[in-house]
This record gives structure tokens, C-alpha cells and sequence, in this order.
């Protein structure tokens, strides 16, 4: 009984994969307003209903998508997800994460910037989701600035905070200039160029 449980639950998480893919696929093709969920389920091999059975929503579904977007990201990490990077390290993973964007995801950063861009307002669907992910990047970056000041591989006189509100928006904003304009945004050279800039700001 045990074995059949698993080959169940098993096979419920390969449908549930196929469903995220076959959104990624559509939303980046036709946007969220003009893909429905019976296209998705179409698309994936499923029926509408067993789409909401897992999803339960049309908004649960694109915020799957989001959360597998920043999965795939996590798992480009060279090290654990948990670790405690560097400073250089981590400055190292935000240059090789532009370059794999560059040339394997823009899709999902469209989808991710439109989407950003559709709840701003705080009564919107994802408002909150973006808002979250927005505080857990910025007090990731606080934490990685205060290290750095505490084992001296950065200046103590800097402020992590402000540092890290900066350092969100220049990936934000760079992302958005590329995907205007990919033919005159080099992505990966303006992220090597900001962030050798930044660890000479920061060197004691």
C-alpha cells in the first residue's frame, strides 16, 4: 500500500509540474489576461477542473509559476539555499543569475516584471506576494552587507539598509531596460560592471 501511495503522490507532483511548465509557456506567449485556465490544462494534458483542483485559482496558478521561477533561481546556487554566502560569492551568483536570464529566461522576467508592474496597488491579487518577495530580497541583502562589515571584508561606516534598497533596484531596473530593449542592454555586462563597481565602494 505504501509503494502505491507513493507512485500516487508521485505522479500527482509530475501533473502538477506539467500544469506550472504549460503556464510558463502560455502566460509568456499570450500573457496572464489572455491565457485561460482551459488553454493551460489543454496545454498540459488535464482537464479545467483538475487544473483548479490543484491550484484552486487562476491567481494560485500564477503565483505557482512565480514560486517556480525563484525555485529555479535557488537552484542555480552553487551552494545550499540555507548557506551564508560572501560577499563575493554572492555578488558572483547575481552576475551568473543575469547571464542564465540572458540567455534562458526571458520569458519568466517579462512575466515577472509585467506582473510586478499589474499589482502595485495593494488591493491586487499578488500585491502582497510581490510586496513579501520585495522585504525577503532587501533583508537578505541586509544581512549579507552587515557580515561582511562585521568580518572586515567590507567598510563598517556603510549603511546595509540603504545598501540593500539600492541593490534591489538596480537589479529591478536593469532587468526592465533589457527587456525594452535587449539590443542595446547588455544584462550580464551592466550586472558585472555594477557589482565590481560596488565591491570597490565597499572594499575597507
Amino acid at each position: 500500500m505504501a509503494g502505491v501511495k507513493g507512485q500516487v503522490q508521485k505522479r500527482g507532483v509530475e501533473r502538477r509540474r506539467a500544469m506550472v511548465d504549460a503556464a510558463i509557456e502560455l502566460f509568456a506567449r499570450h500573457g496572464v489576461r489572455g491565457t485561460g485556465v482551459a488553454a493551460v490544462a489543454e496545454r498540459a494534458g488535464v482537464t479545467p477542473s483538475a487544473l483548479i483542483h490543484h491550484f484552486g485559482s487562476k491567481d494560485a496558478l500564477v503565483r505557482a509559476v512565480l514560486e517556480e521561477a525563484d525555485r529555479r533561481a535557488l537552484e542555480r546556487l552553487s551552494a545550499a539555499p540555507d548557506a551564508e554566502p560572501t560577499l563575493a560569492q554572492a555578488f558572483e551568483w547575481f552576475v551568473r543569475d543575469a547571464e542564465h536570464t540572458a540567455a534562458a529566461e526571458r520569458e519568466l522576467a517579462a512575466l515577472h516584471t509585467t506582473l510586478t508592474a499589474e499589482n502595485l496597488e495593494p488591493g491586487a491579487a499578488l500585491h502582497s506576494w510581490f510586496r513579501d518577495r520585495g522585504r525577503a530580497l532587501r533583508a537578505h541583502l541586509v544581512a549579507l552587507f552587515t557580515r561582511a562589515a562585521a568580518d572586515g571584508s567590507a567598510r563598517a561606516d556603510l549603511d546595509p539598509a540603504v545598501l540593500a534598497v539600492e541593490t534591489a533596484a538596480f537589479l529591478e531596473g536593469a532587468h526592465l531596460l533589457w527587456l525594452l530593449d535587449p539590443e542595446q542592454v547588455d544584462l550580464a555586462a551592466v550586472h558585472r560592471s555594477y557589482f565590481a563597481g560596488l565591491a570597490a565602494r565597499l572594499r575597507p
